[in-house]
Parts: structure tokens; C-alpha cells; sequence
């Protein structure tokens, strides 16, 4: 069983930053991608941001710019750094790693809270 282990969220203001980390007790070569999603208060969970093993990466519209998402493919780890944060960022974000075995099985960390002040 995958495991999928996150850090790095927390409280801060607008405008700042905060930087993101997920680590997979896996090969990142194991999955067609990894990324992260989030899940706002009474809302569906939503792309944030993906990334192959290649480097190929793909953003939702509404963090192109602010959001990079890269991996460390030695130690299975994807980041995540989101500069210039707003208050529709708070959420939970939920680490996601999609398997290239048959059936592509998506496996999901526990989150982890990010809170942005005003």
C-alpha cells in the first residue's frame, strides 16, 4: 500500500508564502503523476496542480503564475511553492499519486490545512 506523506501547511497572511511537501513511500516512477488537490469549506475537491516523472507539468487556471509545482524523483517527493497567496487558497490540500498499473489506482494523503489571513 502507498503511503503519501505531507508537510509544510499552515497560517499566513495574504500576499505571503508557503511551501508545500509530499513524500511517497514509493517510486515516483510508480505513478503517471503526482500532484495536489484541495478541498475549501463546503466545497468539491479541486486541481491544484500535477506533475509527471518526465517534468511535465499541468496548473489550474486560478494558481498559473503563482503555484510551481517540481519533484525530486531520488527521494519520491513532489513540492508544492505558492507565492502571493489569497484568501480563496485556504483549504485543505490533499497530496495525490495516480499509479500506471492497470486500473490506475489514485492514492490520497491525509491534507494538510493551509489558512490565509487578511
Amino acid at each position: 500500500q502507498v503511503q503519501l506523506v505531507e508537510s509544510g501547511g499552515g497560517l499566513v497572511q495574504a500576499g505571503g508564502s508557503l511551501r508545500l511537501s509530499c513524500a511517497a513511500s514509493a517510486s515516483i516512477f510508480s505513478f503517471r503523476y503526482m500532484g495536489w488537490y484541495r478541498q475549501a469549506l463546503g466545497k468539491e475537491r479541486e486541481l491544484v496542480a500535477t506533475i509527471t516523472p518526465g517534468g511535465t507539468t499541468n496548473y489550474a487556471d486560478s494558481v498559473t503564475g503563482r503555484f510551481t509545482i517540481s519533484r525530486d524523483n531520488a527521494k519520491s517527493t513532489v513540492y508544492l511553492q505558492m507565492n502571493s497567496l489569497k484568501l480563496e487558497d485556504t483549504g485543505v490540500y490533499f497530496c495525490i499519486a495516480h499509479s500506471v498499473l492497470p486500473g490506475g489506482q489514485r492514492y490520497w494523503g491525509q491534507g494538510t490545512q493551509v489558512a490565509v489571513s487578511s
